[in-house]
């Protein structure tokens, strides 16, 4: 099977994360919840680690949790500073109408929920309006807390429970997951990357 040199990188580090274990999790969280969208690799990674460590589930979910935490919070504080421009910049119009029209009508239910609910739900928008909308940090926190430990607890419980079929799945397709996981690395990089030039644009002097 080949594989192009951004997908290898992206794979040798997602290697590298499941072998750190725990502290993995709060890398991998902190870069999922923040700058890149790596839509399922939190989830996949506990559910493998659980699985290899099955009474250790209870870790994961709290390192998992606190990953997600650290990245969102770095987000939110962005978002914060940035204030409505920021989060308008980067969304449509319609969308951002309703983001404020959830938190207007739902505030703590408008972040716990998206951060309980699976990919491909969105998350990451939420935040950035949680920042934007000046959502009291102990609130955010509170309510982010919640839906990721509910969320990564189902998930990382689920691995331990199931571990040994789990285990077994990934060892007979061992390379085709981690390339989907690398997939979903070097798409979150390359989104990034766009959204990082379209605001340098946005931002720069009319060209005269």
């Amino acid at each position: 099977m080949h594989f192009h040199p951004q997908t290898l990188l992206a794979m040798t580090t997602l290697h590298w994360l499941r072998r750190l274990g725990g502290p993995g999790l709060i890398f991998l969280g902190i870069g999922d919840s923040s700058v890149i969208p790596l839509t399922g690799s939190m989830d996949v990674l506990t559910v493998l680690l659980a699985a290899n460590r099955s009474t250790w589930w209870p870790y994961y979910a709290v390192m998992a949790t606190l990953g997600s935490m650290i990245g969102s919070y770095i987000t939110y504080g962005l978002a914060k500073k940035g204030g409505k421009q920021a989060l308008e910049r980067r969304l449509s119009c319609d969308k951002v109408n309703k983001i404020y029209k959830k938190f207007e009508e739902h505030g703590f239910l408008a972040v716990m929920v998206p951060a309980l609910l699976p990919p491909p739900f969105p998350f990451v928008p939420f935040i950035l309006a949680a920042g934007a909308m000046q959502y009291a940090p102990k609130k955010f926190l509170g309510a982010l807390a919640m839906g990721r430990g509910i969320r990564f607890s189902v998930l990382a419980l689920l691995g331990a429970i199931y571990g040994r079929h789990i285990t077994r799945f990934f060892a007979q397709y061992y390379k085709p997951t981690l390339a989907i996981l690398a997939v979903l690395v070097t798409a979150g990089l390359t989104l990034a990357l766009i959204q990082y030039l379209r605001r340098r644009k946005d931002q720069s002097p009319a060209a005269v």
